[in-house]
């Protein structure tokens, strides 16, 4: 059994008990300080999270950061209320993403004179000692949807958690399974395993860029829409691969309009300038039928 293998079975296994999403699971995502005004979120790190080119996977990261945030959000709230991302902000250090990464939420006040409650917070994410991004985030409390139970946030520790054997799997557990031998077969079982679980793989269109996944709970968040960190990555990776070699992302400004529910989730990305030295790329993330999921904008600078 793989490494990677094996941690996809511990993940479905500390997915049996209610409190988190299947990538919060697998991403080993632990809750090291909830104390209002303040969180402190790690994840672990390694091969099963890394890049193709052996940094911290870039939608990984983007999760970190949104949970840091949420965290210290939600730590305000009851257990049976919700959030959902109205708007995230991050700018990137351009430090190499190297672990161990942990990630600080602060919390900063409700918005005053709402109809709705909304929070607002900024986070930093660190790795390897450095500084790899700081960011802002606005969340509006909901109640969660018709027939769905919250519970209070499970930290996932794989340290001697024993993974499930294959014949204990239900239908949907082995569903996922395969999408994971899938994924570990088309990286070598190596780096990039993430890109293709999650199936962000872009591919570069006449326009810019387009990415579509199959949606489900590998990508879910607690409600089982799909998650907003994972939604961030997604339209970074895909502007990406709308510019040339020699381009990273320094930014993102992404706007949440709409659930991520649905078979399908496309991502497309518009170059909409292209300098010396910086760039700016437009990517919208759909549902079924054209319903607009996000809208993001990313900014990016030449690399030395």
């Amino acid at each position: 059994m793989t490494d990677i293998r094996q941690r996809v079975l511990t993940a479905l296994a500390l997915e049996r008990t209610p409190g988190f999403n299947y990538s919060g699971n697998y991403l080993g995502t632990r809750f090291i300080d909830l104390t209002p005004p303040r969180a402190v979120i790690e994840i672990d790190h390694g091969l099963h999270c890394e890049d193709p080119a052996g940094e911290g996977d870039i939608a990984a990261i983007c999760l970190l950061a949104d949970i840091s945030m949420g965290s210290v959000v939600r730590a305000q709230l009851s257990p049976e209320q919700r959030l959902a991302t109205v708007s995230m902000s991050l700018q990137f250090t351009g430090a190499p993403r190297l672990g161990p990464f942990s990630g600080v939420g602060e919390f900063l006040e409700f918005v005053d004179g709402a109809d709705s409650r909304q929070g607002l917070c900024r986070v930093s994410l660190s790795g390897a000692g450095q500084r790899l991004l700081f960011g802002t985030g606005a969340f509006m409390v909901m109640k969660p949807p018709p027939g769905r139970m919250m519970y209070p946030l499970v930290s996932a520790v794989h340290a001697n958690a024993a993974p499930l054997d294959d014949h204990e799997l239900t239908a949907d557990e082995q569903a996922l399974l395969r999408r994971a031998e899938a994924a570990i077969n088309a990286c070598g079982g190596g780096r990039g395993f993430l890109r293709h679980f999650w199936g962000f793989v872009p591919q570069a269109s006449a326009e810019g860029a387009r990415c579509t996944v199959g949606n489900g709970p590998h990508l879910g968040n607690r409600v089982g829409h799909l998650q907003g960190g994972l939604q961030l990555g997604m339209a970074i990776v895909t502007a990406e691969a709308a510019l040339p070699p020699g381009w990273m992302t320094s930014g993102i400004s992404a706007f949440f309009i709409g659930a991520g529910v649905g078979a399908e989730i496309t991502a497309e990305a518009r170059v909409e300038h292209q300098g010396r030295n910086t760039a700016v790329v437009r990517t919208r993330l759909t549902a079924p039928g054209g319903q607009r999921v996000l809208d993001a904008t990313t900014t990016h600078i030449r690399r030395s």
